[in-house]
């Protein structure tokens, strides 16, 4: 009797330690998901300018969707990349808005311009609080 007691003991201090392991194993998952799903610094009204020095508002949304009050108003998509957010409109343009140092700086290419060459207008770029 005392061996069996014994035995059952055992089986519950390894069931007691399988289930810490298992309790541990979510709530890693559930700290490193909820990191996943922080917030982009790029999220949020930029305050910029266009071509003509006019200044303008860009949305960076959560779900990968922008638009801006430009002109009656362009939409997109954005997507981060490294130090920049780059914004795809319908209109064909593209805009990146860096970092660079403790700054943020955009810059607009043209429809079917190379992000490699020289910008077709560049302005700073101001977070909105």
């Amino acid at each position: 009797m005392v061996w069996r007691h014994r035995l059952e003991t055992c089986k519950e201090v390894k069931m007691r330690k399988a289930a810490t392991a298992a309790v541990t194993a979510v709530c890693f998952l559930g700290v490193t998901g909820l990191a996943a799903l922080a917030a982009s610094p790029f999220e949020g009204v930029w305050k910029v300018k266009d071509t003509a020095g006019h200044p303008f508002e860009i949305t960076l949304s959560s779900g990968g969707a922008a638009k801006a009050s430009r002109g009656e108003g362009m939409t997109g998509t954005w997507k981060e990349e490294g130090d920049s957010a780059v914004i795809t409109w319908d209109t064909g343009w593209t805009t990146k808005i860096t970092r660079e140092g403790n700054r943020y700086v955009k810059e607009a290419y043209r429809k079917g311009q190379s992000l490699t060459a020289a910008p077709a207008n560049t302005s700073n770029a101001e977070k909105a609080e």
